[in-house]
């Protein structure tokens, strides 16, 4: 009988020692699957943030926002090169700071260019203004 005992406690404590091991294994496997995503190139945001500069230029940014246009432009090579060099977190940052540079230099263009319609229209105004008085008199 305490043989039979002795026997099944080692089964026991094999099954347990083999538990253990597998559940260490799923641990570290787990691990390594979240540190490999964190570690991916930032792909999608580098696209995200090519297509808002190219949006910024097409809206005028160089012309009306050349400070932030230059800094989107410079962060977006900077994110660049930290993507060839593996440096996947740089790069990310950079790309979202670049991002963030090209829509202000797009909506500064923008608005440039609305303030400019405006006074366009008010000049139009006072010109048509000045005809009507001029046939008036």
């Amino acid at each position: 009988m305490e043989l039979k005992t002795m026997k099944t406690r080692t089964g026991t404590s094999s099954f347990t020692h083999a538990r253990s091991l597998q559940l260490a294994a799923l641990a570290l496997g787990g691990s390594l699957i979240l540190s490999g995503c964190a570690g991916n190139p930032p792909t999608e945001q580098y696209a995200v943030t090519q297509s808002a500069v190219n949006d910024a230029v097409s809206a005028g940014g160089t012309e009306f926002s050349a400070v932030e246009m230059k800094s989107a432009q410079d962060k977006l090579k900077q994110a660049e090169i930290a993507m060839h060099d593996k440096q996947y977190d740089q790069a990310r940052m950079l790309a979202e700071q670049a991002e963030w540079d090209a829509r202000v230099a797009e909506r500064k263009a923008q608005a440039m260019k609305a303030e400019q319609s405006v006074k366009d229209a008010q000049k139009g105004v006072q010109e048509l203004r000045q005809e009507s008085q001029r046939t008036l008199q």
